[in-house]
């Protein structure tokens, strides 16, 4: 184990920025080296000749900001299985797949941690990404997202600067940054929000959408909300119950939250409240077969009320209910529910 994964394990919680430095050790690539000895071509054009479709290995790319938590997911990934390489440049994503491709089924699959700390990072992201289309290459991108709140706090906590700052402050580094990541950020597949979350709720995270055998076609999380927190970053839809009855304003029922059958019942006996179940639930069949079409397999939806305590909870439960018996895996996430 290098001192950087040592690093990543350790610490109790997401208070750590990601540390620079290859995770990839001597001896991967001393094993690299002896695939080349053996016979292995490896070559950064767009030959696949020889290699057959279903030796092609599945290739996570992990990125996003510094101190989102990248090395906890990676480290997660590491633990699954996965071939994890750290910091690899980006225009060498595609003689990593090639030289799986080559291993005889050893090297099935690979995750590649991408981040600013290489030099010309989007040129040649964007040209490895477009090569490994053209191979027909299956790969996902997984962002960490995290609040500028949380990420200065994470820097100072351990007195390291930002990677971007330069003669700046952090917040200069981290607004540089995101301005950089911006277009990746677009392109994900799975957007995660670290700011609220500890290593082992990362971890977890990243082992339900990864540790399965099998992948479903679709998978999605109904999050509850509450807008006077403010909007959830990691949210691909939104929609706002405010235009219901507060259950806040009657005191039988304010203590409660939307998981009470009073409170449900009531949510869902004021106008409107099934009607926007039935065709939101239509709405989202409707964008969840062009996300199939897409190859997009993750979508967060939030479900907002004032606090985030009565009607958006009642409206997740049901929408996701709908959404599972569609055959849609889905995680119910309530992230405000006991703030107040």
């Amino acid at each position: 184990m290098t001192e950087h994964d040592q690093h990543a394990e350790e610490r109790p919680a997401l208070n750590q920025p990601d540390r620079p430095g290859p995770r990839e050790s001597g001896a991967d690539q001393g094993r690299q080296q002896a695939a080349q000895d053996n016979g292995a071509q490896v070559s950064t054009g767009s030959e696949t000749a020889g290699i057959p479709e279903a030796a092609i290995p599945e290739l996570v790319i992990i990125s996003g900001m510094s101190g989102a938590g990248r090395s906890t997911a990676a480290k997660c990934l590491e633990d699954l299985g996965w071939f994890v390489v750290d910091n690899l440049p980006p225009a060498l994503i595609p003689t990593m797949v090639e030289l799986g491709a080559r291993s005889q089924g050893n090297v099935a699959r690979i995750a590649v941690v991408v981040d600013v700390r290489g030099r010309r990072f989007f040129d040649n992201l964007r040209e490895s990404l477009a090569d490994l289309e053209a191979k027909n290459v299956t790969r996902r991108i997984v962002f960490l997202e995290s609040s500028d709140e949380a990420l200065v706090r994470r820097f100072e906590s351990v007195r390291r600067p930002h990677p971007l700052q330069g003669d700046g402050r952090i917040v200069d580094g981290i607004a540089a940054e995101r301005e950089l990541l911006r277009e990746l950020r677009g392109d994900a597949d799975l957007v995660i929000d670290t700011s609220s979350l500890n290593v082992h709720e990362l971890r977890a995270k990243m082992d339900a959408q990864f540790a399965g055998e099998e992948e479903p076609e679709l998978r999605a999380t109904v999050m509850s909300f509450g807008f006077k927190y403010g909007l959830p970053v990691d949210a691909d839809l939104v929609a706002d119950m405010r235009f219901l009855p507060n259950p806040h304003w009657v005191p039988e029922l304010r203590p409660y939250t939307g998981l009470n059958e009073e409170v449900a019942a009531y949510v869902f006996n004021q106008p409107g409240a099934k009607e926007f179940l039935d065709r939101y639930a239509e709405l989202l069949r409707l964008i969840a077969a062009g996300y199939r079409r897409e190859g997009k397999r993750y979508v967060t939806i939030a479900i907002g009320c004032t606090g985030g305590k009565h009607r958006s909870v009642a409206m997740s439960e049901k929408l996701a209910a709908r959404l599972a018996a569609e055959g849609v895996e889905t995680v119910v996430v309530h992230r405000d529910m006991g703030r107040e």
